[in-house]
Protein backbone atom coordinates (compact mmCIF):
# COMPACT_ATOMS: atom_id res chain seq x y z
CA UNK A 1 0.00 0.00 0.00
CA UNK A 2 1.17 3.58 -0.66
CA UNK A 3 0.28 6.97 0.69
CA UNK A 4 -1.81 9.43 -1.30
CA UNK A 5 0.86 11.90 -0.45
CA UNK A 6 4.32 13.26 -0.67
CA UNK A 7 4.03 15.35 2.31
CA UNK A 8 2.44 15.03 5.90
CA UNK A 9 1.33 18.92 6.07
CA UNK A 10 -1.73 18.19 7.93
CA UNK A 11 -4.50 15.28 9.09
CA UNK A 12 -7.20 17.26 6.90
CA UNK A 13 -5.29 15.70 3.91
CA UNK A 14 -4.82 12.46 4.61
CA UNK A 15 -7.58 9.45 3.43
CA UNK A 16 -8.35 7.03 5.88
CA UNK A 17 -6.15 4.46 3.79
CA UNK A 18 -3.17 6.66 4.70
CA UNK A 19 -4.21 7.10 8.38
CA UNK A 20 -4.17 3.12 8.73
CA UNK A 21 -1.10 3.48 6.48
CA UNK A 22 0.90 5.05 9.47
CA UNK A 23 -0.36 3.53 12.47
CA UNK A 24 0.14 0.00 10.64
CA UNK A 25 3.82 0.73 10.36
CA UNK A 26 4.08 2.45 13.38
CA UNK A 27 3.03 -0.60 15.04
CA UNK A 28 5.79 -2.14 13.40
CA UNK A 29 8.36 0.42 14.38
CA UNK A 30 7.16 -0.04 17.92
CA UNK A 31 8.45 -4.00 17.87
CA UNK A 32 11.88 -2.55 16.93
CA UNK A 33 12.24 -0.14 19.55
CA UNK A 34 11.88 -3.44 22.07
CA UNK A 35 14.49 -4.97 20.85
CA UNK A 36 17.91 -4.88 22.26
CA UNK A 37 19.44 -2.81 19.02
CA UNK A 38 16.95 -0.13 18.67
CA UNK A 39 18.21 0.77 15.11
CA UNK A 40 17.65 0.12 11.69
CA UNK A 41 19.28 0.75 8.49
CA UNK A 42 15.94 2.09 7.02
CA UNK A 43 16.69 4.91 6.22
CA UNK A 44 20.87 5.48 5.56
CA UNK A 45 21.94 7.45 2.96
CA UNK A 46 18.50 9.97 3.89
CA UNK A 47 19.04 13.34 5.06
CA UNK A 48 16.69 15.11 7.09
CA UNK A 49 16.91 18.78 8.09
CA UNK A 50 14.75 19.50 11.53
CA UNK A 51 13.80 22.99 10.67
CA UNK A 52 12.43 24.62 14.12
CA UNK A 53 11.50 27.67 13.99
CA UNK A 54 9.56 27.76 17.15
CA UNK A 55 10.82 26.51 20.89
CA UNK A 56 10.19 23.10 21.05
CA UNK A 57 11.62 20.43 23.37
CA UNK A 58 9.37 16.94 22.71
CA UNK A 59 8.84 16.94 19.60
CA UNK A 60 12.07 18.27 17.85
CA UNK A 61 13.99 15.37 20.44
CA UNK A 62 10.62 12.64 19.67
CA UNK A 63 12.23 13.48 15.54
CA UNK A 64 15.88 13.65 16.33
CA UNK A 65 15.38 10.20 18.28
CA UNK A 66 13.29 8.86 15.58
CA UNK A 67 15.87 9.84 12.73
CA UNK A 68 18.52 8.31 15.03
CA UNK A 69 16.88 4.92 14.97
CA UNK A 70 16.66 4.55 10.88
CA UNK A 71 19.80 5.18 10.67
CA UNK A 72 19.19 8.76 9.04
CA UNK A 73 22.03 12.02 8.54
CA UNK A 74 20.13 14.67 10.49
CA UNK A 75 21.22 18.44 10.58
CA UNK A 76 19.44 20.69 13.19
CA UNK A 77 18.52 24.08 12.89
CA UNK A 78 16.98 26.63 15.01
CA UNK A 79 16.08 29.81 14.06
CA UNK A 80 17.24 31.90 16.92
CA UNK A 81 21.17 30.94 16.54
CA UNK A 82 20.68 30.97 12.74
CA UNK A 83 20.84 33.94 9.42
CA UNK A 84 16.77 33.99 9.99
CA UNK A 85 17.37 36.51 13.12
CA UNK A 86 19.78 38.89 10.39
CA UNK A 87 16.58 38.80 8.37
CA UNK A 88 17.02 35.87 6.12
CA UNK A 89 13.83 34.65 4.38
CA UNK A 90 12.11 31.66 4.78
CA UNK A 91 12.53 30.28 1.54
CA UNK A 92 16.12 32.05 1.49
CA UNK A 93 17.20 29.39 4.36
CA UNK A 94 15.32 26.01 3.16
CA UNK A 95 16.75 27.14 -0.83
CA UNK A 96 20.27 26.88 0.92
CA UNK A 97 19.76 24.07 2.64
CA UNK A 98 18.48 22.62 -0.13
CA UNK A 99 21.42 23.22 -2.12
CA UNK A 100 23.23 21.08 0.58
CA UNK A 101 21.25 17.84 -0.81
CA UNK A 102 18.51 17.42 1.86
CA UNK A 103 15.66 14.88 1.05
CA UNK A 104 13.46 16.02 3.82
CA UNK A 105 12.01 18.81 5.99
CA UNK A 106 10.85 18.56 9.71
CA UNK A 107 9.49 21.90 10.05
CA UNK A 108 7.95 23.40 13.09
CA UNK A 109 7.22 27.05 12.67
CA UNK A 110 4.67 30.08 14.54
CA UNK A 111 3.35 30.84 10.94
CA UNK A 112 0.12 29.12 10.11
CA UNK A 113 0.79 27.32 6.47
CA UNK A 114 4.67 27.44 7.03
CA UNK A 115 5.17 23.94 5.53
CA UNK A 116 2.50 23.94 2.67
CA UNK A 117 4.48 27.33 1.19
CA UNK A 118 7.48 25.03 1.48
CA UNK A 119 6.02 22.17 -0.06
CA UNK A 120 5.27 24.13 -3.30
CA UNK A 121 8.50 25.50 -3.80
CA UNK A 122 10.82 22.50 -2.84
CA UNK A 123 11.13 19.54 -3.75
CA UNK A 124 11.99 17.75 -0.35
CA UNK A 125 9.55 16.03 1.50
CA UNK A 126 7.71 18.30 4.07
CA UNK A 127 6.88 16.77 7.75
CA UNK A 128 4.63 19.55 9.40
CA UNK A 129 6.18 19.44 13.07
CA UNK A 130 3.36 22.17 14.29
CA UNK A 131 2.52 25.25 12.04
CA UNK A 132 0.55 27.93 14.04
CA UNK A 133 -2.71 26.84 15.77
CA UNK A 134 -3.76 25.12 12.71
CA UNK A 135 -2.00 21.45 12.45
CA UNK A 136 0.27 19.24 14.50
CA UNK A 137 -0.16 15.89 12.45
CA UNK A 138 2.13 13.77 13.95
CA UNK A 139 0.73 14.63 17.72
CA UNK A 140 -2.72 13.58 16.26
CA UNK A 141 -1.27 10.94 14.93
CA UNK A 142 0.58 9.21 18.19
CA UNK A 143 -2.41 10.49 19.91
CA UNK A 144 -4.98 8.21 17.58
CA UNK A 145 -2.17 5.33 17.69
CA UNK A 146 -2.37 5.55 21.91
CA UNK A 147 -5.98 5.36 22.19
CA UNK A 148 -6.37 2.54 19.78
CA UNK A 149 -3.44 0.62 21.43
CA UNK A 150 -5.30 0.95 24.97
CA UNK A 151 -9.06 0.69 23.85
CA UNK A 152 -8.31 -1.54 21.09
CA UNK A 153 -10.10 0.51 17.89
CA UNK A 154 -10.83 3.67 17.51
CA UNK A 155 -14.55 3.15 15.73
CA UNK A 156 -16.71 4.33 18.04
CA UNK A 157 -14.91 5.08 21.26
CA UNK A 158 -15.79 7.99 22.56
CA UNK A 159 -13.29 10.77 22.91
CA UNK A 160 -13.38 14.02 25.27
CA UNK A 161 -10.87 16.78 24.08
CA UNK A 162 -10.95 19.40 26.91
CA UNK A 163 -9.15 22.91 26.71
CA UNK A 164 -7.93 25.62 25.23
CA UNK A 165 -9.40 24.38 21.91
CA UNK A 166 -9.36 27.82 20.18
CA UNK A 167 -5.77 27.79 20.25
CA UNK A 168 -4.48 24.36 19.81
CA UNK A 169 -3.53 22.45 17.03
CA UNK A 170 -3.69 19.20 18.76
CA UNK A 171 -7.01 19.82 18.91
CA UNK A 172 -7.36 20.64 15.41
CA UNK A 173 -5.59 17.11 13.69
CA UNK A 174 -7.21 15.10 16.70
CA UNK A 175 -10.61 16.33 15.78
CA UNK A 176 -9.64 15.83 11.90
CA UNK A 177 -8.62 12.00 12.61
CA UNK A 178 -10.72 11.25 14.96
CA UNK A 179 -13.84 12.15 13.20
CA UNK A 180 -12.43 10.67 9.93
CA UNK A 181 -11.77 7.01 11.60
CA UNK A 182 -15.28 6.45 13.14
CA UNK A 183 -14.39 7.67 16.57
CA UNK A 184 -17.14 10.20 18.45
CA UNK A 185 -15.70 13.44 19.82
CA UNK A 186 -17.15 16.09 22.19
CA UNK A 187 -15.45 19.09 22.80
CA UNK A 188 -15.08 20.97 26.30
CA UNK A 189 -13.83 23.98 27.90
CA UNK A 190 -14.73 27.60 28.40
CA UNK A 191 -17.28 29.14 26.06
CA UNK A 192 -14.41 32.01 25.25
CA UNK A 193 -12.24 28.81 24.65
CA UNK A 194 -14.01 26.79 22.13
CA UNK A 195 -14.64 28.28 18.94
CA UNK A 196 -18.22 28.57 17.52
CA UNK A 197 -18.21 27.07 14.81
CA UNK A 198 -16.16 24.11 15.88
CA UNK A 199 -19.70 21.46 16.00
CA UNK A 200 -20.73 22.43 12.03
CA UNK A 201 -16.59 22.30 10.68
CA UNK A 202 -15.66 19.69 12.19
CA UNK A 203 -18.66 17.32 13.15
CA UNK A 204 -17.66 17.08 17.01
CA UNK A 205 -20.33 18.17 19.66
CA UNK A 206 -19.71 21.03 22.36
CA UNK A 207 -20.12 20.48 25.96
CA UNK A 208 -19.03 23.47 28.65
CA UNK A 209 -20.03 20.77 31.58
CA UNK A 210 -16.62 19.08 32.41
CA UNK A 211 -18.31 16.21 34.60
CA UNK A 212 -21.12 15.45 32.25
CA UNK A 213 -18.21 15.04 29.48
CA UNK A 214 -16.22 12.59 31.53
CA UNK A 215 -19.11 10.45 32.63
CA UNK A 216 -19.59 10.02 28.80
CA UNK A 217 -15.98 9.46 27.36
CA UNK A 218 -14.19 6.51 27.47
CA UNK A 219 -10.90 9.00 26.71
CA UNK A 220 -9.92 12.51 27.86
CA UNK A 221 -7.33 14.52 25.90
CA UNK A 222 -6.38 17.27 28.11
CA UNK A 223 -4.61 20.15 26.19
CA UNK A 224 -2.69 22.64 28.04
CA UNK A 225 -3.83 26.45 28.28
CA UNK A 226 -1.53 27.86 25.65
CA UNK A 227 -1.17 31.57 27.36
CA UNK A 228 1.49 32.20 24.88
CA UNK A 229 -0.89 32.59 22.58
CA UNK A 230 -3.77 34.27 23.85
CA UNK A 231 -3.69 38.01 22.95
CA UNK A 232 -6.90 39.09 25.08
CA UNK A 233 -7.62 38.04 28.61
CA UNK A 234 -10.28 34.84 27.83
CA UNK A 235 -10.61 33.40 31.64
CA UNK A 236 -10.27 35.17 34.92
CA UNK A 237 -7.63 33.19 36.42
CA UNK A 238 -5.73 29.81 36.38
CA UNK A 239 -7.08 29.37 39.75
CA UNK A 240 -10.73 29.95 38.26
CA UNK A 241 -10.20 27.90 35.33
CA UNK A 242 -8.44 25.23 37.42
CA UNK A 243 -12.21 25.03 39.48
CA UNK A 244 -13.89 24.74 36.29
CA UNK A 245 -11.93 22.17 34.18
CA UNK A 246 -8.96 21.11 36.05
CA UNK A 247 -9.63 17.72 36.09
CA UNK A 248 -8.65 15.86 40.10
CA UNK A 249 -8.46 12.63 41.86
CA UNK A 250 -11.67 13.63 43.09
CA UNK A 251 -13.40 14.05 40.21
CA UNK A 252 -12.04 11.11 38.55
CA UNK A 253 -13.91 9.25 42.06
CA UNK A 254 -17.14 10.64 41.26
CA UNK A 255 -17.72 9.68 37.54
CA UNK A 256 -19.75 6.05 36.91
CA UNK A 257 -16.44 4.25 35.28
CA UNK A 258 -12.53 4.67 34.79
CA UNK A 259 -11.87 6.67 31.89
CA UNK A 260 -8.23 6.96 29.76
CA UNK A 261 -6.69 10.31 30.34
CA UNK A 262 -3.87 11.82 27.79
CA UNK A 263 -2.09 14.83 27.57
CA UNK A 264 0.62 15.71 24.83
CA UNK A 265 2.63 17.85 27.47
CA UNK A 266 3.49 19.78 28.71
CA UNK A 267 1.58 19.80 31.82
CA UNK A 268 0.50 22.63 33.60
CA UNK A 269 0.44 20.96 36.73
CA UNK A 270 -2.50 22.08 39.21
CA UNK A 271 -4.30 24.02 36.08
CA UNK A 272 -5.70 21.73 33.91
CA UNK A 273 -4.54 18.42 35.84
CA UNK A 274 -3.89 17.80 38.85
CA UNK A 275 -0.09 15.43 39.84
CA UNK A 276 -2.01 12.75 41.05
CA UNK A 277 -3.94 13.04 37.73
CA UNK A 278 -1.53 12.57 35.67
CA UNK A 279 0.58 10.37 37.50
CA UNK A 280 -2.03 7.59 38.12
CA UNK A 281 -2.46 4.19 36.67
CA UNK A 282 -5.55 5.86 34.41
CA UNK A 283 -2.98 8.03 32.20
CA UNK A 284 -1.30 7.09 29.74
CA UNK A 285 0.85 10.32 29.03
CA UNK A 286 4.45 8.49 29.42
CA UNK A 287 2.97 5.78 26.95
CA UNK A 288 2.33 8.41 24.06
CA UNK A 289 5.80 10.11 24.72
CA UNK A 290 7.24 5.96 23.34
CA UNK A 291 4.40 6.12 20.98
CA UNK A 292 5.37 9.26 19.33
CA UNK A 293 8.82 7.76 18.33
CA UNK A 294 7.51 4.90 16.80
CA UNK A 295 5.09 7.05 15.20
CA UNK A 296 7.30 9.38 13.50
CA UNK A 297 9.63 6.39 12.81
CA UNK A 298 6.79 5.38 10.51
CA UNK A 299 6.32 8.60 9.34
CA UNK A 300 9.57 9.56 7.99
CA UNK A 301 9.93 5.72 6.38
CA UNK A 302 6.91 6.26 4.47
CA UNK A 303 7.71 9.79 3.64
CA UNK A 304 11.15 8.62 1.66
CA UNK A 305 9.77 6.34 -0.58
CA UNK A 306 12.25 3.69 0.99
CA UNK A 307 9.13 1.01 1.39
CA UNK A 308 8.64 0.73 -2.13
Amino acid sequence: MKLSTNHLLGIRDLTKGDISLFLDTAAQFKEVLQRPVKKVPSLRDVTIVNLFYENSTRTRISFELAEKRLSADTINFTASDSSVSKGETLLDTVNNILSMKVDMVVMRHSATGAPHFLAKHIPAAIVNAGDGINEHPTQGLLDAFSIKEKIGTLQGTKVAIIGDIMHSRVAMSNMYLLTKMGAKVTVCGPPTLVPKYIEEAFGVTVNYNLEETLNWCDVANVLRIQLERQNQVLFSSLREYNLSYGISRKLLERLNKDIVVMHPGPINRGVELDSDVADSGQSIILQQVENGVAVRMAVLYLLSNKNQ
